[in-house]
């Protein structure tokens, strides 16, 4: 292993909702020198709730698959699951199972807290965001009412990837990027908002330190993990501000990623502040920030399609005007969350092979329309659109998206973006390096290019028609 490595050693880890994910990486060249991967559970029921114990006992699980290479790491980052609520006692052990981001219990809680702050525009001013059922602080409303006595004894309030870091260094940390994420950290003023804090009934104290871009969370200070004592501990980020940084995004650069769900983002040099709540004001994990639209039907949705016409997913047909928001578990942009699927213009001569290209191009216009919003000032029209995640790899998804965006694709080779995002946050603290340079030196987004094709506009305009129209139905 020693003789493939140009540089030091960096590890980074990747704590998703299903699993963690560990990458061993040469600081210099980027090339991963060995990996790990352990799942995990997600309670059923009416929540989505994990014990973020079992998140520590994957990481080891997943370090150990690293073998020695893990032992000579030099400096080490975790990115993990945004918006998740992990709650502390006084003895720094979780006083329930976390509530994780897909956890919807706090829906009311949400709008009850936008109305009490000044509505939409007052949050999207102040925080950057307007704070979905996602967001933490609604979580922590939620927590306060229906489970008083958890709350009361929680004496620390963590995100999923502050708790792993902590214990790895024994510090109080997280960073600016899953900060954003809380709804009870300012974009405008870079720090915790106390009138929200005092009006949730969360003491600053309970919170951790926020790190700047660049800074150290302190050293590996854990002996139970195979890392070695004293190896420099990064501040970490959230999943998507590491995705970022796993691209060496530059401002401007625009992302799509497909699966269970689609996002589409930027970095920007901008603040963003949307007070339709389509936008989610993200800082990203550097300094500047990452506007972030977020879908809940993608291959998931779509491959339920497929299922229904019995036919492979690959099996698209072009032709007819059929259309279909395939809104099967509600949507969240644009924000119908009580929709079902919907199919307008069915045919005598429809084949199953077109209603699935339908399926498709609903999917496709929901994420694109929510990137018009993302995009600002930074961005070209003719910018490539950086295509990730698991739909990346099926050629109808690459198809639908040259056809309906008219922008040129490129569908980068690398793959475990969050955790090789990690390890350049980790590579840059150690080289004194900005981490999305050393990501492109990397040469992380180089994949394969696909030209721009002419916009489907009639499908588009068929698209947005049918949505306005079937406005009513949508909201049932």
């Amino acid at each position: 292993m020693g003789a493939q490595a140009a540089g030091p050693l960096v590890l980074g880890v990747d704590s998703s909702t299903q699993s963690t994910k560990t990458l061993v990486v040469d600081a210099e060249t980027g090339v991963v020198v060995a990996r790990g991967q352990a799942p995990h559970t997600v309670g059923g029921g009416p929540g989505k709730e994990s014990d973020p114990r079992q998140w520590w006992r994957a990481l080891g699980e997943a370090l150990a698959q690293c073998g020695d290479a893990a032992r000579q790491v030099s400096a080490v980052s975790v990115a993990g699951q945004q918006h998740g609520l992990v709650t502390l006692d006084a003895a720094g052990e979780p006083v329930r199972p976390a509530l994780l981001w897909n956890d919807v219990r706090a829906a009311g809680h949400s709008e009850r807290l936008i109305a009490e702050r000044g509505g939409a525009r007052a949050w999207a001013d102040r925080v950057g965001s307007v704070p979905g059922p996602a967001f933490t602080v609604a979580k922590w409303a939620w927590l306060r009412e229906t489970e008083p006595a958890a709350a009361a004894v929680t004496t620390a309030v963590r995100l999923p990837h502050d708790y792993l870091t902590g214990r790895l260094t024994g510090e109080a940390v997280t960073d600016r990027g899953d900060a954003s994420g809380t709804g009870w950290w300012a974009s405008a003023t870079g720090a915790y908002d106390t009138e929200i804090l005092a009006h949730v009934g969360l003491s600053p104290e309970a919170l951790p330190r926020v790190a700047g871009p660049g800074e150290a969370a302190g050293t590996v200070h854990a002996g139970e993990l195979p890392l070695p004592r004293g190896a420099l501990v990064a501040a970490g980020t959230g999943d998507n501000m590491a995705a970022a940084l796993g691209l060496g995004l530059r401002p401007g650069q625009p992302v799509l990623s497909l699966g269970t769900s689609g996002t589409v983002y930027a970095v920007s040099t901008h603040r963003p502040a949307d007070p339709t709540g389509t936008v989610a004001g993200f800082a990203d994990a550097r300094g500047d920030w990452l506007p972030l639209a977020c879908t809940l039907n993608c291959t998931l949705a779509v491959d339920r399609v497929a299922a229904l016409l019995g036919r492979d997913r690959e099996a698209v047909e072009a032709g007819g005007e059929v259309v279909m928001l395939p809104f099967l578990d509600g949507e969240r942009t644009p924000n119908l969350p009580g929709a079902s699927g919907l199919v307008h213009g069915l045919r005598h001569d429809t084949t199953a092979g077109q209603l699935l290209q339908a399926a498709y191009d609903g999917a496709v216009f929901a994420l694109l329309r929510a990137l018009e919003q993302v995009l600002d000032a930074d961005a070209a029209a003719g910018t490539p659109l950086l295509l990730i995640g698991g739909g990346a790899k099926g050629r109808a998804w690459r198809e639908t998206v040259r056809r309906l965006s008219g922008r040129p694709v490129v569908v980068p080779e690398a793959q475990e973006l969050v955790a090789l995002g990690a390890a350049a946050q980790a590579a840059g603290l150690l080289l004194g390096e900005d981490p999305a340079a050393v990501a492109r030196r990397w040469g992380t987004a180089r994949g394969t290019e696909y030209e721009a094709q002419p916009r489907d506009d009639a499908a588009l305009h068929r698209l947005a028609a049918t949505l306005t129209d079937a406005d009513t139905l949508l909201r049932r």
